[in-house]
């Protein structure tokens, strides 16, 4: 079993998404595909996702009984703790700060002269 969920993605990616799996809602994708179909879905989705964020999870042979890889800018932070995947929530203001330091001209910062063209 593969589920896929992504968050402002293009649609274009969206629609490449629907080609291998069943959109049960707006942005979940499923789906049962080999291994390596699904290497390649997700190389499509790190190639499309442009500013959005995804997360793949699908059925392994592991403790919990799945695995899961993210991709983008989220709260959700994946952590391996005693070999088991778990997720860390970033507070709401580290996330507010990543996105100001996104926006920031490189050029327009002081003492930042010299990366100037």
């Amino acid at each position: 079993m593969l589920v896929i969920v992504v968050e402002n993605s293009p649609p274009r990616l969206r629609g490449r998404l629907a080609i291998w799996l069943l959109e049960v809602r707006a942005g979940v994708y499923v789906g049962k595909v080999s291994r390596r179909v699904r290497e390649m879905i997700w190389n499509q989705v790190e190639t499309g996702i442009e500013d959005g964020n995804a997360v793949m999870a699908w059925s392994a042979n592991t403790e919990s009984g799945f695995d899961f890889v993210t991709l983008g800018k989220n709260r959700r932070i994946p952590k391996e703790m005693d070999g088991i995947n778990l997720v860390s929530f970033l507070p709401p203001e580290t996330i507010e700060q990543q996105n100001k330091l996104d926006k920031i001209d490189p050029f327009s910062v002081p003492g930042n002269e010299d990366n100037i063209p």
